[in-house]
């Protein structure tokens, strides 16, 4: 809140009488009311409608990445199960469905990507561009059953489906420590959007007109989320794939303004 000036004669204090007439000061008394110019109360305002917005931003990026996420492990572990039920009723090999289960997880990778936010999908290009080849999930596996010397084609049918066993295994599972860093932001998402939820609402409860105000705040909050979404994705394509400090900054940016816009002609 700004800085209010006292009402009425300079060099009077309040534990005092008034100045009379014959006092030395000889400039006009100060006019009642807030501090500062128009100009700069109406910056302050933009400045926490930035803000906000970039709260709300921030929210739900966590929040969509990590349900995305969770979506991810589960699809993965789902998939995985049925091939290995396919194999062990005598449906498909262990050698087709290590390349079911490869294809499979690239599959899903995808599609993930494309729901997640432009600054989660950029994170995860920059983790795993793509996924490897079936040959060379199949020589990584057979060094780790068997040893740095071991080479495919000359293990037994028997460690040949072990190798494929390994591949379909590895499929139905994700990274740990990235699924936790995800749980853990989708939680502080949820948490940044609850508190600019509560904002909001204290921004609509001591407002005079609380129609127009809960309007303005539904559409700052949306041209923020939206804001951010656009101007993650055209930093993405200006930067490529794989840099997600570009697209965080293009998302903040695109969310600011876009709340700032819609604060400025509302």
């Amino acid at each position: 809140m700004a800085n209010s000036n006292a009402c009425g004669p300079l060099g009077h204090q309040s534990n005092k009488p008034a100045v009379d007439s014959g006092t030395l000061v000889r400039q006009a008394s100060p006019q009642c009311g807030a501090v500062g110019t128009q100009e700069d109360r109406d910056a302050f305002e933009l400045a926490l409608v930035a803000l906000k917005a970039e709260v709300t931003n921030l929210g739900a990026i966590g929040a969509i990445d990590g349900i995305v996420r969770a979506r991810y492990d589960q699809l993965v572990r789902e998939y995985r199960t049925e091939i290995v039920d396919r194999v062990r009723a005598g449906k498909t090999t262990w050698s087709q469905a290590a390349f079911e289960a490869r294809d499979m997880r690239d599959e899903v990778m995808q599609m993930v990507r494309q729901r997640s936010t432009p600054v989660g999908r950029a994170f995860a290009e920059k983790i795993k561009k793509s996924s490897p080849t079936l040959n060379q999930l199949i020589a990584k596996k057979s060094i780790e059953l068997f040893g740095n010397d071991a080479h495919f084609p000359s293990l037994t049918a028997q460690q040949q489906n072990r190798v494929y066993a390994a591949i379909v295994e590895s499929a139905g599972k994700s990274n740990p420590k990235i699924t936790a860093r995800m749980q853990l932001a989708s939680r502080a998402g949820r948490g940044l959007i609850v508190m600019s939820l509560a904002i909001s609402v204290y921004n609509v409860a001591t407002a005079d007109n609380k129609v127009n105000a809960a309007m303005r705040e539904g559409a700052t909050m949306g041209a923020g989320v939206l804001g951010g979404a656009a101007g993650g994705a055209l930093a993405g394509l200006a930067c490529g794939p794989g840099a997600p400090v570009c697209v965080t900054i293009g998302a903040f940016a695109g969310g600011a303004l876009a709340a700032i816009g819609v604060e400025f002609f509302w």
